[in-house]
């Protein structure tokens, strides 16, 4: 397949260091919640990239689930791929893509677990089968034989937490944040001279003051 000839031209938008706020975390922000009044489908979807003790990158789509006042949070199963990469480097990088907006950020910084009440407090906010099926996934990313194991490991765990039961929380399942260290904002633009504008910290401060901006070439 070649797509060789395949282009769109981005014209949504611009952005201009001269104006941008002194936190990136306003910024983010309200282009999340331009993303989401725009109806773009789940603009929480981040692709987290990791690389742990192998020296190979893995990336897969996770779901933001916090914006917090020093990074983003999201949950997964600790004892997953991407938590074997955390435990061996504990440096992260997550992409938003919105398309319909012609726009990227990319975050990046240190990652760590979050508080574990604080990840019970959010299970016990999930679906009811939602919590059932992290509990199939032990652990996520590890091979079965065929779907018919999954699927009645699943019937079994329904019938031993019935609707209007509570699930308990899995030791194995909760919470990271990224505290954020960069985040770079970029606006699509005509013949490709998209716009680039990157927060880095200066100094361990996450006050609006600690932050500086760089425009960078496209």
């Amino acid at each position: 397949m070649d797509f060789t000839d395949q282009r769109l031209s981005y014209e949504k938008g611009a952005l201009d260091q001269q104006s941008v706020p002194a936190s990136p975390f306003e910024l983010f922000k309200a282009w999340m919640d331009e993303a989401i009044a725009q109806k773009v489908q789940e603009p929480y979807a981040m692709s987290l990239a990791t690389c742990g003790a192998d020296n190979k990158p893995s990336v897969r789509i996770v779901l933001l689930r916090e914006i917090t006042d020093t990074g983003i949070v999201f949950y997964t199963n600790y004892d997953s791929a991407k938590g074997q990469d955390v435990a061996a480097n504990p440096n992260a990088e997550a992409l938003f893509f919105w398309h319909e907006l012609e726009r990227q950020v990319r975050i990046s910084g240190r990652i760590a677990k979050i508080d574990a009440e604080k990840s019970a407090a959010y299970f016990q906010k999930r679906p009811h089968d939602s919590q059932i099926g992290a509990w199939v996934s032990q652990p996520q990313s590890g091979e079965v034989a065929n779907r018919e194991v999954m699927e009645q490991t699943f019937e079994q765990l329904q019938a031993k937490y019935p609707e209007n039961t509570t699930v308990p929380t899995p030791a194995f399942w909760g919470g990271y944040e990224i505290t954020v260290e960069k985040i770079e904002f970029w606006q699509g633009r005509a013949n490709r001279m998209h716009d680039r504008i990157v927060y880095t910290q200066d100094g361990d401060s996450q006050s609006a003051e600690s932050w500086t901006t760089k425009r960078l070439l496209p």
